[in-house]
């Protein structure tokens, strides 16, 4: 997944056209690949009563006075919703040196950028991901896809030199998220009641992915999809939006729910024993939008599946699979939901 070898045998996605520089060329005629029905008749619920919880990390250390009530409140957002907003994290100076660079390699003109195109078999590089077949519908917008970490598998052939700050800065932003996931880990291990070392080593070598988005604006933003409806196949995603232009949308009780990102906040999904939530990516009539998802999963000696301790009290609704296994099943499915969970369902 990061190399030739070990890792970098995975699988791919098949080339498509550069969707930034198609919104270019005619912003009035959208190829039928990209037009998707179901758009326009999607119910986006607007309730400004429902609200998206929001986790304040400084209360999460022990002696602090609210801990207790902020962990129960960490509980209830990752059963009820896998999903929340992270305040106070201490990554600010990083999150905003991340996203200059990530603006500056988008401004590039094409051909800079497709110096670090994807190539065959590998799912690292600039272009798209999950691209399956040539008949299935493509997504409105583009990627940078590198896998961080870990730092000893690194491939430096996907890495902009242009800008030239872009490696310190993702090197730097790579590390304050890692501390941040496996803060988080432990906090949630001790909220399922299993031995936080049981579920954080599992991310020991973890393999860390940075997934650079760019969504052109679209004259038919209501027919287009930035990014299909899934949910993420990692132990835990932490998100940003690097400019004020709304798209991320989750499926909450049947119903998709527009998320309005607290400025300075990091968007966590979570997954597991907690409630995987389904989202997608939509875009805008006028203006581009650009967001920068980081994957954590664990290291490639680990298996995915459910926890012992929590199988043993409740029984394993999932199959157990190696992490390769499991990178691989990945690669190779198109986003479609909750499919990828379906799959590894155990039917009784």
């Amino acid at each position: 997944m990061v190399t030739t070898g070990v890792l970098g045998d995975l699988g791919g996605s098949l080339p498509v056209e550069n969707v930034q520089a198609l919104a270019s060329k005619n912003p009035e005629d959208i190829p039928l690949l990209y037009i998707r029905p179901e758009v326009e008749s999607d119910e986006i619920l607007v309730d400004g009563s429902l609200q998206i919880p929001v986790i304040d990390i400084n209360n999460l250390v022990i002696g602090q006075v609210g801990y207790e009530e902020e962990l129960a409140k960490l509980h209830r957002a990752c059963k009820e919703w896998g999903f929340f907003q992270l305040i106070n994290h201490g990554a600010s100076e990083a999150i905003e040196h991340m996203k200059v660079v990530t603006e500056e390699f988008f401004k590039l003109p094409l051909e800079e950028k497709m110096a670090c195109a994807q190539v065959p078999n590998n799912i690292e590089g600039y272009g798209q991901a999950f691209v399956v077949s040539e008949d299935q519908k493509l997504d409105w917008g583009d990627m940078l896809f590198i896998l961080p970490l870990p730092a000893s598998r690194r491939n430096m052939r996907f890495w902009p030199q242009n800008p030239a700050s872009f490696k310190s800065t993702l090197e730097e932003y790579s590390s304050k998220l890692l501390s941040i996931s496996m803060s988080l880990l432990g906090l949630m291990a001790e909220n399922l009641d299993v031995n936080p070392e049981e579920l954080t080593s599992k991310f020991d070598d973890c393999i860390q992915g940075m997934r650079m988005n760019y969504y052109p604006p679209c004259v038919h933003a209501d027919k287009v999809m930035g990014l299909a409806p899934h949910s993420d196949a990692t132990g835990l995603t932490l998100l940003i939006q690097i400019n004020e232009v709304e798209g991320l949308q989750i499926r909450k009780d049947r119903n998709w729910v527009p998320i309005e990102p607290i400025p300075g906040a990091i968007i966590i999904m979570s997954n597991g024993e907690y409630s995987n939530i389904e989202h997608r990516a939509v875009v805008n009539v006028e203006k581009e939008r650009l967001s920068i998802a980081a994957f954590h999963s664990p290291n490639m000696e680990a298996n995915v599946g459910p926890l012992p301790d929590l199988a043993a009290k409740k029984g394993a609704k999932y199959k157990t699979i190696g992490v390769e296994d499991f990178l691989k099943l990945i690669v190779s499915r198109k986003l479609d939901g909750k499919s990828l969970l379906d799959h590894l369902r155990i039917m009784h």
